[in-house]
């Protein structure tokens, strides 16, 4: 049995690589780390207690302790795990990997009792999958308003939670087919609780629908392409043809505490040296212009909000505010005189001939000021990467948390993993 979504299930297991499967256990740190640092944030309090309200099996482990079903453990941890906006990103899938598909295999796993490296290879699956559906979907799904993080994300939940209920090929298919009647997230929500939400509402959906395929649920497998299906329904134009490479390999980790549209105009600031805030009359950020509907807000009055200001995120690093830093995009720093006044000599500009990955700056706004440009795309070397991202879990949980979950994951210790997930921050 084939459907349109076969090429890109085909693709996702072809690309399983040691450089892949390297990232997914990067990502795995990154993402527990990121999730017990975010379990006191609202959307995780508000979420949990939903969780505990309902009550049910306890099947899976959730940030901060407790446990819960599993489609709820997928959907309190996704939105926990995304309530930083700290985690990886993907430039081509346009969204954020990890939060949708590794909630959903973990909670999957842990009530199916799979090892973690069954775990970490289904999340592979998945991850790499969700990338191909977001190319798929392309950019006027993303321009359109769908979060392509809940939309495509969902798809790649469905498939690593299908994989760890050891679904048969007809199954996934039928998986997959409802996932297309499920999946669902709005851009309209960047900016509040909203938007971590659509991390687990992907992960939760990821799950429900492989339990109700395992169990004979039919829905109609050619969902993604046929008439009144999703392609044709979500404003969607990306490539139907599947890259041989593991695009998994090209992930992106956050290495600033902000959305990851504006990590490139960081980057080119920290090349520029013996900055003096005081005597920059205008700094000027060229961005591609999809950003500008993303992470532009102009005068941001909320930590959240500054999270998505090129403004505000310019005018903190001038000032030397650590970006990486989660209690730099505060309330009381957007109220910051100092920082309204560098806030407000912040132009930023689309410029169509930049990547999405580039950004350039220019400061004292004229061919003399000064010039920097980054680009995001840049490799980065495995050990380099491994080593930022240990230097970050270690400043988000603390050091000897940090080593627990690198141990864990390295080892492959299931219980050890949630052991340090499900103590409190």
């Amino acid at each position: 049995m084939t459907s349109p979504f076969t090429p890109i299930i085909e693709a996702a297991r072809a690309a399983d690589t040691e450089t892949a499967r390297a990232i997914m256990a990067l990502s795995a740190l990154d993402w527990a780390a990121c999730g017990i640092a975010g379990q006191s944030e609202p959307v995780s309090q508000l979420t949990r207690a939903l969780a505990e309200d309902e009550g049910g099996t306890p099947q899976a482990t959730l940030f901060g302790g407790g446990r819960a079903p599993m489609r709820t453990a997928a959907l309190v941890n996704g939105a926990t795990s995304h309530a930083l906006d700290y985690d990886d990103t993907h430039f081509a899938h346009i969204g954020h990997p990890s939060v949708a598909v590794l909630p959903a295999a973990l909670a999957v796993g842990e009530r199916r009792d799979k090892p973690l490296s069954e775990i970490l290879s289904a999340a592979r699956l998945g991850a790499e999958a969700s990338i191909r559906f977001g190319l798929r979907f392309g950019r006027s799904h993303y321009q359109a308003g769908y979060h392509q993080t809940a939309t495509a994300g969902a798809f790649g939940a469905c498939l690593a939670a299908a994989e760890l209920m050891d679904l048969t090929e007809e199954q996934v298919l039928h998986a997959l087919g409802l996932t297309a009647t499920r999946a669902s997230g709005l851009k309209s929500q960047f900016g509040t609780m909203g938007k971590p939400f659509n991390a687990g509402i992907a992960a939760s959906n990821g799950v429900e629908a492989a339990f109700l395929a395992a169990r004979g649920f039919v829905s109609n497998p050619d969902a993604l392409d046929t008439v009144n299906g999703f392609v044709q329904t979500h404003v969607c134009d990306g490539a139907t043809d599947q890259p041989a490479e593991a695009l998994l390999e090209s992930l992106s980790h956050k290495f600033h505490a902000c959305c990851h549209g504006l990590h490139a105009t960081l980057e080119a600031l920290a090349t520029m040296s013996d900055l003096d805030a005081d005597r920059i009359t205008e700094i000027t950020v060229f961005t591609h212009p999809r950003w500008l509907t993303v992470c532009n807000q102009p005068a941001p009055t909320t930590g959240l909000g500054a999270k998505f200001s090129y403004r505000t995120a310019v005018a903190l690093a001038l000032l030397g505010h650590d970006t990486a830093a989660l209690e730099t995009y505060s309330d009381a720093l957007c109220a910051d005189p100092a920082v309204i006044a560098l806030r407000d000599r912040v132009k930023v500009v689309g410029k169509d001939e930049l990547k999405e990955t580039e950004a350039l700056v220019t400061l004292d706004g004229s061919e003399e000021g000064r010039v920097a440009s980054f680009d995001l795309d840049a490799p980065i070397p495995l050990a380099t990467r491994a080593e930022r991202l240990s230097a970050k879990a270690a400043a988000l949980v603390g050091q000897a948390r940090a080593e627990a979950l690198t141990r864990a994951i390295e080892g492959g210790d299931r219980a050890a993993l949630t052991d340090a997930m499900g103590r409190s921050a």
